[in-house]
């Protein structure tokens, strides 16, 4: 963007720019998505947009911020330290939950799923998702910490950083393929992360990497 609106009425302006244009995007799509089609709709003349807004990327980028904060405002209702610190099933649980949650809220954002298909596949925005996913992550891996302060923080993060792009890749997937069973992906993948904790919760006991704690457990077993 150019500039933030610093007026009421300035504001109110900069708002109607954004609902016409995610409108617009869920009418004709990111190739056909232009400033002069959403200055026609929103009834402003084009220095009125261009004053915010100098090409359709800066809206995208606008609409893909508002739509990932979003989404990240519903990870502390489900993901919690008492959550990591309990058993996998509840961690299971708490991930289904969230899947399920970023999956329905971006579906019910105008252009949701435009936008999430913009974040990905347009080079110009790629910052956008990068930094929001570099957000959360480094949020998660410092809850791990407070849960796991024994383990590697490398560990930690990419713990998070793989966590993080596995979620937010199967929700894309439920969008790209609506035959999908979406309470089965949820499942499925839910399933994938939390049996992680396990592997940290046994390395908590022997002071080992989770990465390397089930080889591990497994030698020794096969020693006996």
């Amino acid at each position: 963007m150019k500039k933030q609106p610093e007026q009421q009425r300035a504001t109110a302006t900069f708002e109607r720019i954004l609902e016409v244009a995610a409108q617009t995007l869920a009418d004709v799509g990111i190739d056909r998505l232009s400033t002069n089609l959403v200055c026609q709709r929103a009834g402003l003349s084009p220095p009125a947009l261009y004053r915010y807004f100098p090409n359709k990327y800066a809206l995208l980028n606008e609409l893909g911020r508002r739509l990932m904060q979003h989404q990240n405002e519903l990870i502390p209702h489900w993901i919690t330290r008492e959550v990591l610190a309990g058993s996998a099933q509840g961690l299971q649980v708490a991930l289904e939950g969230l899947l399920l949650d970023t999956f329905r809220a971006t579906r019910a954002t105008i252009a949701g799923v435009w936008i999430t298909r913009a974040l990905r596949a347009v080079p110009a925005l790629a910052e956008v998702r990068l930094e929001s996913h570099a957000q959360v992550t480094g949020a998660q891996a410092a809850l791990l910490r407070e849960v796991y302060p024994q383990a590697s923080a490398d560990e930690l993060r990419l713990v998070s950083r793989v966590t993080v792009e596995l979620l937010y890749a199967a929700v894309e997937m439920l969008f790209d393929e609506p035959p999908l069973d979406t309470r089965a992906v949820a499942q499925i993948v839910s399933t994938m992360v939390a049996s992680y904790l396990g592997r940290l919760q046994g390395a908590a006991a022997t002071g080992e990497p989770a990465a390397a704690a089930a080889p591990a457990r497994r030698a020794r077993k096969s020693s006996r």
